[in-house]
């Protein structure tokens, strides 16, 4: 029986087992009508409700998403310590210095993090996709730059290789880039943000097909100066517009590749984001990811899971600000009450903190869906949207619960109050994902 069947008779039968047997014994109950019950009453009451076998017998397929297994909850708490121990001593010197520390960067491929779903036999760490979203979320709370790296790493480059690489691909990639290449995402360009089929990259064959010549030039592209690999995307032919565009692994020292001077940007410092030109590269026709004239669905489909990544990466950056706020909120006293124990402070960050929770189980809903082969495209945009709005209120709102203090970089607060705002631009922009969610909205009512 399919995972989705299952719940189905689960709802059908036990969940409305128990809700029938909690009304018939309501309406037998002699408790009279003016006469209110105790909570300690109703607790027992609830207490003494059998419980039927088939829900115990399906209790994994039934747990609430905010609920992992124990490999999950391994790896989660492995990044989380990691981040505490290892990486938050040096967040603001590489936030000052612009770069990620070599050494933090092997630490990630010592630590598995960076081939999350790249299978055991590769060298990879073999965990599912909610594994490598929840080291992105733990990451994120205490350096998004970082987090950024692995995102892209794990859930755009790693999967699409998995995915519709050759085997020879998969074997040439795969295991460096779980234990020492970092990759690169080069889709945008110029002209071509949003619109990134109107790229002007191009890719011209040989006269025997065996391989390809690529001439232009990228922008905005994250990880390009660690960068051991590039997936690139360029038109193979034009004529056809985006259904010529094809996708290739092209080796970082390829000649005729240059990385530009990284962008000085507002968040995300430590995170590299060059310009990439392409002068007559010649890649050959076995470096092409799956089939050519096929790059645009590779594309689409592969940042639709991306989402995903930004917003646990949204996530993390929303906790961090309260990890940052509330210890401080519970310590500070003025006029001889604690700032936590105003009721005016107590509605701010209640309503926070329902918006993180919000945040986090569309999140690992979104997950969940995408790990058992549901269409998630909506619910991908959803938690996008979503999380980069509740990480810059969060962040926001912490420079403000802070006061002086939160606007000094004496704390973090103000470097994730800077690292949030690319969160409604990359990856497609927030109306981009409105637009999204509209149309599948509008499928759904058809």
């Amino acid at each position: 029986m399919s995972l989705l069947r299952s719940i189905s008779c689960l709802k059908s039968a036990s969940v409305r087992t128990k809700f029938e047997y909690a009304l018939n014994s309501y309406q037998n109950c002699r408790v009279p009508p003016q006469i209110v019950p105790s909570k300690r009453t109703v607790r027992a009451f609830f207490a003494s409700m059998p419980c039927d076998s088939s829900v115990q017998n399906n209790s994994e397929q039934r747990m609430p998403v905010t609920r992992f297994t124990e490999d999950e909850e391994m790896v989660r708490d492995a990044a989380r310590q990691w981040a505490n121990d290892i990486l938050k001593p040096v967040v603001r010197e590489m936030d000052d210095e612009c770069q990620t520390k070599p050494e933090i960067i092997q630490g990630l491929f010592e630590s598995g993090f960076m081939g999350m779903e790249v299978p055991e036999e590769f060298g990879g760490s073999g965990m599912n996709f909610t594994s490598a979203i929840l080291v992105v979320e733990e990451l994120s709370r205490v350096d998004p730059s970082v987090s950024i790296m692995v995102d892209i790493h794990n859930t755009l480059t790693n999967n699409a290789v998995r995915f519709w690489g050759s085997d020879s691909l998969k074997n040439k990639w795969l295991p460096r880039l779980a234990a020492d290449c970092v990759s690169s995402f080069a889709l945008s360009e110029a002209g071509s943000g949003t619109d990134a089929f109107a790229m002007k990259t191009t890719a011209m064959a040989s006269p025997d097909g065996s391989y390809y010549i690529l001439n232009g030039e990228k922008l905005w592209i994250s990880n390009s100066k660690e960068a051991g690999v590039f997936l690139v995307f360029a038109n193979a032919d034009t004529s056809l517009k985006h259904k010529g565009i094809t996708a290739f692994m092209v080796d970082a020292t390829t000649e005729g590749l240059h990385v530009g001077k990284p962008e000085r940007k507002l968040g995300l410092r430590a995170s590299s984001t060059c310009p990439v030109v392409f002068d007559n590269v010649k890649v050959d026709a076995v470096d092409i990811l799956g089939e050519v004239g096929l790059g645009y669905k590779y594309c689409i489909n592969i940042l639709n899971e991306g989402r995903i990544g930004i917003a646990a990466q949204q996530l993390g950056i929303a906790k961090g600000c309260f990890d940052i706020a509330m210890p401080y909120l519970m310590e500070r006293m003025q006029f001889g009450t604690r700032l936590s124990d105003f009721q005016g402070m107590e509605h701010q960050y209640a309503q926070i903190a329902s918006e993180i929770h919000a945040a986090e189980v569309m999140t690992y809903n979104a997950c969940r869906m995408k790990e058992i082969g549901m269409p998630f495209v909506k619910e991908a945009s959803m938690v996008k949207l979503y999380a980069s709005q509740v990480a810059e209120k969060a962040a926001s709102k912490s420079i403000e619960w802070l006061g002086g203090v939160g606007f000094t970089k004496e704390l973090l607060a103000e470097k994730f109050f800077r690292d949030c705002k690319v969160g409604s631009i990359y990856e497609g922009t927030s109306n981009i994902q409105l637009q999204t969610i509209a149309k599948r909205i509008k499928d759904d009512y058809r």
